[in-house]
């Protein structure tokens, strides 16, 4: 308001100042972080461009890990939420393994192995790929991230584009179970 008046009706600063019960300190305060919130919010709308499914946690880990900028989390959230980027959170489930019936999976070899180690092996209904959450996540992360998004005409755009995005989700693309790393950083 006392900007307004200063500018719109030709008043005094001092008076501006005084009229609002602002110090004159705060009304001539530039923000020093302007620059850098710009860069921020011009990085996180271009990864969100090219990447439509990447929420929050894997645009800053991609940000501090890959990019290698040490901006504050809270910032890049705050930012992230200003620009209105927000995917909606779905609640984490906690991992039973589960695998289907494939020869690689039923052998004694593998399932001596897993009791060894304590791990509970439970094997999918046959024909029901849906329980397979594991593989079913990535299949999901394939067709959103580029098979719904692209039309082709050939086989070979498929192939070509299907070894640009494995490139890219194996060199770039964060993961969880690395801390934020891609797979290959992280190897």
């Amino acid at each position: 308001m006392a900007q307004d008046a200063v500018l719109q009706r030709s008043v005094n600063i001092h008076l501006a100042c005084v009229s609002f019960n602002i110090s004159e300190k705060c009304y001539r305060y530039q923000s020093k972080l302007k620059d850098k919130n710009a860069l921020i919010a011009a990085k996180l709308v271009e990864l969100t461009d090219e990447n439509r499914d990447w929420g929050f946690g894997i645009c800053f880990a991609y940000l501090r890990h890959v990019a290698q900028y040490r901006w504050n989390h809270k910032r890049i959230y705050r930012i992230y939420c200003e620009l209105a980027l927000n995917l909606r959170i779905k609640p984490k489930r906690t991992p039973v393994i589960r695998c289907d019936n494939g020869p690689e999976f039923i052998s004694h070899q593998f399932t001596d192995w897993a009791k060894d180690k304590g791990i509970r092996i439970e094997y999918i209904q046959p024909g029901n790929h849906q329980q397979n959450a594991y593989i079913e996540r990535y299949n999901r992360t394939v067709r959103y991230s580029w098979l719904s998004q692209n039309l082709f005409d050939t086989l070979e755009e498929v192939q070509d584009y299907a070894t640009k995005w494995l490139w890219h989700y194996n060199h770039e693309r964060p993961h969880q179970a690395n801390q934020g790393k891609p797979p290959l950083m992280v190897a």
